[in-house]
């Protein structure tokens, strides 16, 4: 089987130095002494591997980081499969970032990394690899996957819990799709969503993600989104809610709704289902033209507005398709 790797960056790949850790460590060397006998069914893997120039510290990613990945796998038109080796510490994003993108891929994609360097003794690199291997070669798996701590979730449904855990990664509203083990313990398959044909690619957009707090007042607000950004990812408590007692507060979100710029409404809680006609705190922002989430997840809602306002769309027409499933990165049930 034909797989193709792309080594994006991360602690997978960095080896200690005086100005801490840094990329260095011999990638190719490593992967040949794991490869062998990684195929999901136990068949020969041809692996092709190709590095990104420069690689990317994940805290560093950006809309045009996605977009460079996302290059190297369409120009892999023979792989049956891909795996890419990412940091950490924004892989959610990317992963979420891809499954947009990448619908009409028929070959599927594993995103995974580790949370120590492979050239340190106990790190989790190997096991992290080759379980991201069997996924991608298992014949079971469709769109982008995100492999890490012997589970395998939906990339956009997923979220970093731990900076330190080999467990690093939660799906919190969706079953992973695999447990890793003797034999692997496959769920049943998610929607896929509705798809996007010929897209766009990433560019960076004004996208502002914004939490409130207890006593956040109306002119904080005003200034923290003034001048006015192209959307706003408002994570709001609860369901919804905001602080809707305090004067002039939903006023400044009105405002910029009217002005063309999307407000999205998300949860600050990692298990949550936007609702914004719940509650009265929540109902303002929906009469004003805000919408909710639904089930997604912060990175999945932000590589999704940023999607969005690649292919073109701003205002209420991205507002729209933000209930609307595109590759499965929120339940059914939770559509609008």
């Amino acid at each position: 089987m034909r797989v193709h790797l792309t080594y994006a960056g991360g602690t997978i790949g960095m080896v200690s130095s005086p100005r801490g850790l840094v990329p260095g460590a011999d990638l190719h060397g490593w992967l040949t002494g794991v490869l062998p006998g990684a195929g999901g069914q136990g068949d020969p893997l041809e692996v092709t591997v190709t590095s990104l120039d420069p690689l990317i510290d994940s805290s560093n990613a950006t809309p045009e980081s996605w977009q460079a990945i996302i290059e190297d796998l369409r120009s892999r038109t023979e792989a049956q499969a891909f795996v890419v080796l990412h940091g950490t510490d924004t892989m959610a994003y990317t992963t979420a970032a891809l499954s947009y993108a990448l619908t009409d891929l028929a070959a599927p994609v594993v995103v995974t990394g580790s949370q120590l360097p492979l050239g340190v003794v106990g790190s989790d690199a190997a096991g992290n690899v080759t379980g991201a291997l069997c996924a991608a070669t298992s014949g079971r798996m469709r769109g982008v996957g995100l492999f890490f701590g012997q589970r395998l979730l939906a990339g956009n449904r997923a979220t970093k819990t731990s900076s330190w855990a080999f467990e690093g990664f939660t799906s919190p509203c969706a079953p992973p799709l695999a447990t890793a083990g003797a034999p692997w313990m496959w769920a049943t398959a998610p929607q896929p969503g509705e798809g996007w044909q010929g897209p766009e690619p990433y560019r960076r957009h004004d996208v502002v993600v914004l939490d409130l707090a207890p006593g956040i007042s109306t002119e904080r607000l005003r200034s923290l989104l003034s001048p006015a950004p192209e959307a706003v990812v408002l994570r709001a408590f609860g369901v919804g809610n905001v602080p809707s007692a305090e004067p002039g507060l939903t006023d400044v979100l009105g405002s910029l709704v009217e002005a063309g710029t999307a407000v999205v409404v998300a949860s600050q809680c990692q298990q949550a289902q936007v609702l914004l006609g719940h509650y009265e705190a929540g109902d303002a922002l929906a009469r004003l033209g805000a919408v909710g989430s639904a089930d997604m997840t912060l990175e999945a809602t932000y590589a999704k507005v940023q999607f969005l306002l690649s292919q073109g769309l701003h205002g209420q027409e991205l507002a729209s398709w933000v209930g609307r499933s595109i590759a499965g990165e929120l339940s059914p049930s939770a559509a609008p």
